[in-house]
């Protein structure tokens, strides 16, 4: 596990099952018609439990770059915010864009929603086929602006399913660390 404290947030990169982190809100990386998946998506929607899908499908889906947030379910965490990354379709359709605005979209919901501690995945990184190298130093640059600017988390992780995805991470953030010294 590797940290860095900005503001009052500390950054956590690590590895593990995001089903079983214990923060306020975990972030479930979804698909537009939020009906559960695979990937981390299936993944949460199976250890929450039914009552999840049954809350997602009052939203009517969400679009991309969007978030919306529900109960947890089974889960030990307070909620669950569901975010659409973008499909990879070789950088030239936006997705930088997209996948920066499904971060601080779900920093800004958490956030309304009071919520002190947030895990998020690594956001379109699976099935969707976004490049890890990419999206890291997006999902970390966008997570460490929005903190710097809204203190009102007291820690932000990312946790990644593998190692080699978690090793990515932990290079952005010694980046960071090396920026702000």
């Amino acid at each position: 596990m590797h940290e860095l404290t900005i503001n009052q947030t500390k950054l956590v990169i690590k590895q593990g099952d995001i089903t079983q982190e214990i923060v306020d809100v975990i972030v479930n990386a979804a698909n537009s018609a939020l009906a559960g998946g695979g990937g981390v998506d299936g993944a949460i929607h199976r250890a929450a439990g039914p009552s999840i899908l049954e809350e997602c499908a009052q939203f009517g889906g969400c679009p991309t770059g969007g978030a919306v947030i529900t109960g947890a379910g089974n889960l030990r965490v307070k909620h669950i915010l569901h975010t659409v990354g973008p499909v990879w379709e070789g950088g030239e359709e936006g997705e930088d864009a997209l996948l920066r605005s499904a971060y601080q979209n779900s920093l800004a919901l958490a956030s309304l929603k009071g919520c002190k501690s947030i895990a998020f995945p690594s956001i379109s990184t699976g099935a969707y086929g976004y490049p890890i190298q990419d999206a890291a130093p997006i999902a970390m640059e966008t997570c460490v602006s929005y903190v710097r600017g809204n203190p009102s988390f007291e820690e932000l992780r990312f946790v990644l399913f593998s190692d080699s995805d978690e090793k990515i991470y932990q290079r952005e953030l010694e980046k960071i660390r090396l920026s702000i010294q």
